[in-house]
């Protein structure tokens, strides 16, 4: 088994990532994995799962809740509650994610351009809490 925390879940969609604890590539989270009712799934839950290769990179299964000594589990999400504006993104998957924006809004941007309003985006996302790093 290996542990992890919810980066982020989109509960319309069934799926989402999960941030290894010992670092490395996110692994792909399906809701059919879960070993606990959905509602307990938000950003930033504690999880154990084993990782398999799938079709399209690692995914996570046999997914279970981790918790602390003396503590109940999360409360549940309400049913039409929307906490993707809520997710914390690491640093490397901020990046990524601004780059692939700035090169499909702006293709004509160079690399060094990128790189600065990158570079000003993760500062600005950090200094809000959008970011873990």
């Amino acid at each position: 088994m290996v542990a992890g925390r919810v980066v982020r879940f989109d509960s319309s969609r069934g799926y989402g990532f999960i941030a290894p604890a010992h670092g490395g590539e996110d692994v792909f989270l399906h809701v059919n994995d879960l070993l606990f009712s959905e509602p307990y799934l938000r950003s930033g839950t504690m999880v154990e799962f084993e990782i398999e290769n799938g079709e399209r990179g690692l995914k996570a299964t046999g997914v279970r809740l981790v918790q602390d000594p003396g503590e109940g589990p999360p409360a549940p999400r309400a049913a039409d509650e929307d906490d993707s504006l809520c997710d914390v993104l690491g640093t490397e998957e901020f990046a990524r994610e601004v780059t692939e924006i700035l090169l499909a809004e702006a293709p004509s941007l160079t690399g060094e351009q990128i790189l600065q309003i990158r570079g000003g985006l993760a500062q600005f996302a950090k200094n809000h809490g959008w970011t873990d790093g």
